[in-house]
């Protein structure tokens, strides 16, 4: 009789290995599927992150005002009106002597002075007449000073209104006329002379200039307003 030797599992090992063999399993599987969704998981995070800062993108964004502001500048609205740039007055004039004109009004550039042989400008026009021969006011106005001026000899200055005042040189000794005295057009001021001593080569003659609001203006232009 022999006797036959059975190795393996008894019934209760078998169901033990089968067991541990389905959890190793299980958790091979499990780690495989972890690992392989991980970076799944990591691209769709990314992805909705990218989703999300183009939507914030796309928003609309306020503009924010570029317009440049001058530094210490104001925006306070003006109270005033600018001021009117004053327009000369018309005022009825007429030559203070009749005569030629020996030297013309230049103030935009020099012209030569043959008595100090030198360039300079000329604030008024040289107007030869015989020595002795009336010199009359341009137009009404007010004599504001009548006295012997050291390089234009004698002369008469006469304000008159809208802010012109004219000025009248190389008069002779005896004026007409005194410092306050009220003078109508054609009212003799004085005579013509030879006292101006910048102008001696000029020979007898009237310098007459003219200014307005202060400023040098061509007397031409002043005697032509009417």
């Amino acid at each position: 009789m022999s006797n036959n030797k059975h190795v393996g599992f008894s019934g209760k090992g078998y169901y033990i290995a089968l067991i541990l063999c389905a959890a190793a399993i299980g958790i091979t599987g499990y780690l495989y599927s972890k690992n392989t969704n991980k970076p799944e998981e990591v691209t769709l995070q990314e992805t909705m992150g990218n989703v999300q800062a183009e939507e914030t993108l796309n928003q609309d964004i306020p503009v924010i005002a570029t317009q440049p502001v001058t530094q210490g500048a104001t925006q306070e609205t003006p109270t005033q009106a600018p001021t009117q740039a004053t327009v000369p007055q018309a005022l009825k004039t007429a030559s203070p002597i009749e005569g030629d004109e020996v030297a013309a009004y230049s103030m935009d550039c020099l012209s030569y002075n043959q008595t100090t042989r030198d360039w300079r400008v000329h604030n008024g026009v040289d107007i030869a007449a015989p020595e002795g021969t009336q010199v009359l006011a341009a137009a009404d106005g007010t004599v504001y000073a009548a006295y012997e001026d050291e390089t234009m000899g004698y002369t008469v200055v006469i304000r008159h209104t809208g802010g012109y005042t004219t000025r009248y040189s190389s008069l002779s000794e005896d004026l007409a006329v005194k410092t306050g005295d009220t003078v109508t057009l054609g009212q003799p001021i004085g005579c013509v002379g030879d006292t101006a001593l910048v102008e001696t080569a000029m020979g007898t003659h009237v310098h007459f200039g003219v200014t307005y609001q202060d400023t040098p203006m061509d007397p031409n232009e002043f005697l032509n307003m009417n």
